[in-house]
């Protein structure tokens, strides 16, 4: 069987990350604008082939001062940079029914092969007579690897913002064939 073409449902999808601050607390958001293809067969996930897009600029944590500091030159400099790409390069599939799925994530213009980890919550069918598959993945960046470097030394010792970021995403997909 041929792998099927996805279409991401943005109303129940979402991609999220957490980022420490001050070193003792952890600061989540996520970006409210995005889009992507994704190819799927349930019995062969290794012939997985997903190609997202992200709006840097919709990029919401719920303060309007912290996300136009993030959208700046400082952090994710949108306008140079104004979409942050993933283009999967491999799916692998454990004995277990983990998944790993591998790709080129660019952010700001750094390209770096990242591996997430995915979690497959099945298929079926919604009330309306749409096929629909679900996953779950997580993944953790170090932000220095894209070019994020900007920070601030704290009196006390440490950093304003620390340099690791879990990223999670939520998706739900209707089939587009």
């Amino acid at each position: 069987m041929a792998p099927t073409t996805w279409n991401f449902d943005p109303a129940h999808s979402e991609i999220s990350f957490k980022v420490r601050h001050m070193m003792f607390s952890k600061v989540s958001g996520f970006f409210g604008d995005w889009e992507g293809d994704f190819t799927f067969d349930p019995d062969d996930p290794t012939a997985a082939d997903i190609d997202v897009a992200i709006k840097a600029e919709s990029i919401n944590t719920n303060n309007e001062d912290r996300d136009q500091h993030l959208i700046s030159e400082d952090f994710l400099d949108v306008e140079n940079h104004p979409v942050i790409k993933f283009e999967s390069t491999k799916m692998d599939a454990g004995g277990d029914g983990d998944l790993t799925l591998a790709g080129n994530l660019t952010i700001r213009g750094e390209t770096r092969e990242v591996e997430l980890d995915v979690d497959y919550h099945g298929k079926a069918v919604d009330p309306w007579g749409n096929d629909r598959v679900g996953f779950s993945a997580t993944t953790t960046l170090n932000r220095k690897d894209f070019g994020l470097t900007w920070n601030q030394a704290l009196e006390a010792g440490g950093v304003l913002v620390g340099d690791k970021v879990e990223v999670e995403l939520n998706v739900q997909a209707i089939s587009g064939e």
